[in-house]
């Protein structure tokens, strides 16, 4: 089996910046990604960045199927290559943020785990679209910026905690499952990477309208450094006598911040603002 290495100089291919291109190739973290992310051969797995097909190659050996989006349509040859002794591979060459989820989905054709090394740009875009808006996920297992993974497994009352992780904790828990130094990728980039593992919990908070729960947590966040009353003033145009009455029916304290409320205490604050007189 060619290595990364000598399959970029195979093919000729220069990597773009402009992709967010830092290709793994470290056989072994490969499989740890792939053992630790769960995939069986009942599962489906859909795939964002295929790169040079690495990690696209390993799913393949485990999975029941892989479909893959890669945005680089130079990468054709070599995921061509990389791929030839599977059948249970698909690439579709387009940017999945211009695909719809409905027409993903279909594809698919089922319940499926998303797995990706994420660039570090278009991380929180892609996490919040599926977590938000996707039927039949039911996992992700993605790598991102060290930092930022930590950040989406943070625990409430924590500097790392934000509204991303709420958003997280509606549907699921994260967990961060492997570290992975810069060295590891070609070509390395500035910072290391972490894995992280988000399992969907599709039965958390059944029936709470959850577009409601996340219009208070961007209220809550919209300035970090303020106190829950002042941001509730702020974002629904109350007084502060009204904006109290609220945090003390939510049982919570007037000197509360954002960052200081689990999930649950944000679909109990939602709940109580959204109460009919």
């Amino acid at each position: 089996m060619e290595s990364l290495k000598q399959i970029l100089a195979k093919y000729n291919l220069s990597l773009k910046k402009a992709f967010g291109q830092n290709f793994l190739s470290d056989e072994e973290l490969l499989k740890d990604i792939v053992e630790k992310a769960g995939v069986t051969k009942d599962d489906i797995v859909m795939e964002i960045g295929c790169g040079a097909g690495a990690l696209t190659r390993h799913l393949a050996s485990k999975a029941k199927k892989v479909v893959g989006y890669e945005i680089d349509t130079r990468l054709k040859p070599i995921l061509s290559d990389m791929l030839a002794e599977y059948n249970n591979v698909e690439i579709v060459f387009s940017d999945v943020m211009k695909v719809s989820l409905e027409q993903i989905e279909k594809k698919l054709g089922g319940e499926y785990i998303l797995v990706a090394n994420l660039p570090y740009y278009i991380t929180t875009p892609i996490i919040m679209r599926f977590l938000e808006n996707a039927k039949n996920i039911k996992g992700m297992v993605i790598m991102v910026q060290e930092e930022v993974a930590y950040r989406l497994a943070s625990k409430n009352s924590t500097s790392d905690y934000g509204a991303i992780t709420v958003a997280i904790n509606l549907r699921g828990e994260a967990e961060v499952i492997i570290n992975v130094g810069r060295e590891k990728f070609t070509p390395p980039p500035n910072v290391d990477s972490a894995v992280v593992k988000i399992t969907i919990d599709k039965n958390k908070f059944a029936g709470v309208d959850l577009k409601k729960v996340r219009e208070v947590v961007r209220i809550a966040f919209s300035s970090r450094r303020k106190m829950l009353v002042n941001n509730l003033m702020n974002g629904y145009r109350i007084d502060r006598q009204k904006a109290e009455q609220v945090l003390i029916k939510a049982g919570l304290p007037l000197t509360i911040r954002g960052e200081n409320l689990s999930a649950e205490d944000f679909v109990n604050l939602s709940q109580v603002i959204n109460e009919k007189d």
